[in-house]
């Protein structure tokens, strides 16, 4: 009996115990659940705050000192790569510095010769057939008509081509801003007149110019008779001899610097000069220097006469000279 109730008590005991055991463990757990519960249904009190991935972190930027290092990097490698393409075309650049040099050189030299041989003064010499303003329009034409330098370098050796009467002209830098024009004409020994026009023949009688001016100094052959005139070909006379004649008085009154307005020949071919309104009988040609060289001591005597100046039979010996008036009607 005793050791039932002993075992009943332990039995009570441990039954009791096990009930409040299973309570406390019940009351524990919804206790933990709750207070979970409770914490996961709480909002965050800062709304300003978001939520960011690990992928999306923003790329931490270098400090200032590692942004010059990189800098200076950068500059020093451009800079490399700038003298490494120096280096391999370096022929090229000193080709395109000369270049450079050189047009700067010849832009300067061009700017001060234009600039500095600009023409203001004009000299014409030799000129006869042609006026002073003829020959300078016929010379100083063209975009650098005006420049002495380009002038004296067109005309050096050269001359004018293509003009009628002048063999040739140069031109002569007398300073930066003056020139001289030297006119050659072409040496003409007379000329005859043919269908109103002027026809100009050298010492060999070859008809060279025609022209309906005469021109001052070439003195007109008359009394020559021929049929026709054809340029560039002798003039058809019957005596050939004729063109000598009239070449040593063409020279001769040259070289006294007398000017006669013609010279006639008569069927015997004497010669008869007029100046003005003085003829002077020459004949056939004798000591036609002698006559001529005392011609221009006698004619300044005579100006605005008019007459006959007999000197056929003139020799150094002879003493005087009758000059022969025309009869006044």
């Amino acid at each position: 009996m005793s050791k039932s109730k002993g075992s009943k008590g332990k039995k009570i005991k441990s039954g009791s115990g096990g009930k409040s055991a299973k309570k406390t463990d019940g009351k524990k757990t919804n206790s933990s659940k709750s207070s979970a519960g409770k914490a996961s249904s709480k909002k965050p009190q800062n709304t300003n705050l978001r939520l960011v991935k690990n992928g999306d972190l923003p790329v931490k930027e270098p400090p200032a000192k590692n942004k010059r290092k990189k800098r200076q990097y950068e500059f020093y490698e451009d800079k490399f790569e700038r003298d490494d393409w120096l280096t391999q075309h370096k022929s090229l650049v000193i080709i395109g510095i000369s270049l450079f040099v050189l047009a700067a050189f010849l832009f300067a030299g061009y700017y001060y010769i234009v600039t500095t041989y600009t023409v203001t003064t004009v000299y014409v010499d030799g000129n006869v057939h042609y006026t002073n303003e003829e020959v300078m329009d016929m010379v100083m034409k063209g975009r650098y008509g005006n420049n002495s330098l380009y002038l004296a370098m067109k005309y050096k050796d050269k001359g004018v081509e293509g003009v009628p009467f002048v063999e040739k002209m140069d031109v002569n830098i007398l300073s930066p801003n003056t020139i001289r024009i030297n006119v050659y004409e072409k040496a003409f020994a007379g000329c005859v007149e043919y269908l109103g026009q002027y026809m100009y023949f050298d010492k060999d009688g070859i008809v060279a110019e025609s022209s309906e001016i005469k021109t001052e100094g070439v003195p007109q052959v008359t009394g020559l008779n021929f049929g026709y005139v054809i340029l560039n070909e002798p003039l058809p006379v019957e005596n050939d001899a004729v063109f000598m004649q009239i070449l040593s008085i063409t020279q001769l009154l040259k070289k006294y610097d007398l000017t006669a307005d013609k010279i006639f020949f008569d069927s015997a071919y004497n010669i008869t000069l007029y100046f003005g309104g003085v003829k002077v009988s020459l004949g056939a040609g004798e000591n036609m220097d002698e006559k001529i060289m005392k011609l221009q001591y006698i004619l300044p005597e005579l100006e605005g006469k008019s007459g006959t100046l007999p000197m056929e039979n003139y020799t150094e010996d002879t003493k005087n000279i009758t000059f022969n008036p025309d009869e006044r009607k």
